[in-house]
């Protein structure tokens, strides 16, 4: 039966045609309609040399004994008399492969046998990498069926499948992932609760916050008011839900999200109450969230650096520079070091409220940790600097951003920089900037030209300004018409 059929029913397994998920714990069991193979006595002679001869002259000889090689289904059989030794079924899988004539070719049937093996051995990293490998040549849907049907003679276990499902998630394959999600639920097949949140996380961020909401819903049994017995959520769930509608603007979801968890149980963890309080600060609402603090502080959470930098990075939003500056302070205190985030806030707070000194004593130590400044912070404090008439010092800041690391300015850097140039009469260096500018991609806007014909006029050149008004004129006229 093909992978796709499986879904083009509501009852995905009629009782009149048995499938191999039958098979699985927790499904009523089955007899199987597949007929044993005859038996092959390239088997026992294959598993003898693996298992008795020393590992160096194991393979050449199988190699000089079976030159054309295994079948997938041969493989399959051999493996499974070594299952005990995992390492050596995955190291025999991988010699059929290593050569430059391959003495297998491997199918679907052979890896999930070989998957299975690891998977109940708990060698994890290999079984999943060897899934990946899988869906990168199949259908992962394709692959699911075939699991499936070797899951039982394996002796596997359900988490097998949690694989697969992160596997489709790592590769961007959504829609197979909910599907095999979906067929499990269905026969009463929990996947592991962080594949569950990894699976609501994925679809969040592809298909936006109300998509994940839904497939939480859906996947902890949630719809239609009935809650059926499954796993329950924890709080890396809601922290996953509460972050896509932060990030998507519902701020009111973010507060009913976070009113849900004592339904189940949970109790925030600091992570939690740092994406409410984040909620509350973009608002400018704080406080709000200094009541959320308190109540932090109150039932043991102890804030991390993350707490930390949003409470100083709300009040820096409003300007209540010395809240934001006594957070600081606690955070030291608290012995957790200062972030290049709780510095970047303050600057930009400085800047907000006109302390440029202060900006720069912040900005100055920010260098001396080794921490790298956004653009935006740069930005603000090119703007501050300008705003006071400190041209030439704000000019420095950004060539030493840009040659330390990395640092590109913005169009509205260069605008505060050439009309403070021009302002102080620094013609030839506002020229210069100009030219950098034009070679960064940006062109000159009225800003620009406005700032040299103002000081072109200050000098006495109204030649040159008024050839620089007309070319203004015509760049306006022509981009109007493209």
């Amino acid at each position: 039966m093909a992978a796709v059929q499986i879904f083009k029913s509501s009852r995905l397994f009629p009782a009149t045609k048995p499938n191999p998920l039958l098979c699985l714990p927790h499904f009523s069991s089955a007899p199987s309609d597949q007929t044993p193979p005859e038996p092959n006595p390239l088997i026992p002679s294959v598993v003898s040399i693996l298992t008795n001869l020393r590992s160096k002259s194991r393979w050449g000889y199988l190699r000089s004994l079976y030159p054309s090689g295994f079948t997938p289904t041969d493989f399959s059989q051999i493996a499974l008399q070594i299952k005990n030794n995992p390492h050596l079924v995955l190291r025999f899988f991988q010699w059929t492969q290593n050569h430059n004539n391959p003495l297998c070719s491997h199918n679907l049937l052979s890896f999930s046998t070989t998957i299975h093996i690891l998977a109940r051995s708990r060698l994890k990293s290999q079984a999943y990498s060897l899934i990946r490998d899988a869906i990168r040549v199949s259908e992962p849907l394709q692959v699911f069926e075939a699991l499936v049907k070797t899951y039982r003679q394996c002796g596997s276990a359900p988490f097998v499948f949690d694989y697969l499902i992160r596997a489709c998630l790592e590769s961007k394959k959504i829609d197979p992932a909910l599907q095999i999600v979906r067929m499990l639920l269905s026969r009463g097949i929990n996947p592991g609760l962080n594949t569950c949140n990894s699976l609501i996380r994925c679809v969040m961020q592809a298909r936006g916050a109300w998509a994940g909401y839904e497939i939480y819903r859906e996947v902890f049994g949630l719809d239609g008011g009935v809650r059926v017995a499954r796993a329950r959520p924890n709080v890396q769930t809601f922290n996953e839900l509460m972050l896509g509608f932060y990030q998507d603007g519902a701020v009111e979801m973010v507060e009913e999200i976070w009113d849900q968890m004592p339904e189940f149980g949970c109790c925030a963890d600091v992570y939690s109450y740092s994406i409410l309080m984040e909620t509350y600060c973009e608002d400018e609402k704080m406080s709000n969230a200094e009541e959320l603090w308190e109540e932090m502080r109150g039932k043991g959470v102890e804030p991390d650096a993350v707490a930390y930098n949003t409470m100083i990075g709300g009040f820096c939003r409003v300007g209540e520079i010395e809240m934001a500056e006594e957070f600081f302070k606690q955070m030291g205190l608290s012995g957790i070091e200062s972030s290049g985030a709780a510095c970047e806030h303050l600057v930009r707070g400085y800047c907000k409220i006109g302390k440029i000194d202060e900006a720069m004593l912040v900005y100055k130590d920010m260098l001396r940790k080794d921490f790298r400044a956004e653009s935006l912070t740069v930005d603000e404090l090119i703007r501050g600097l300008c705003g006071e008439s400190r041209v030439l010092e704000a000019l420095e800041v950004m060539r030493a951003a840009m040659i330390d690391y990395g640092f590109c300015p913005r169009e509205k850097s260069y605008e505060f920089l050439i009309g403070g140039l021009c302002e102080q009469g620094k013609l030839e260096e506002a020229l210069k900037l100009q030219a950098q500018m034009v070679g960064k991609g940006f062109k000159p806007n009225s800003e620009i030209y406005s700032a040299f014909i103002s000081g072109y006029m200050k000098e006495g050149n109204k030649e040159v300004a008024e050839l620089l008004r007309n070319e203004m004129l015509d760049t306006q006229v022509c981009g109007i018409a493209d």
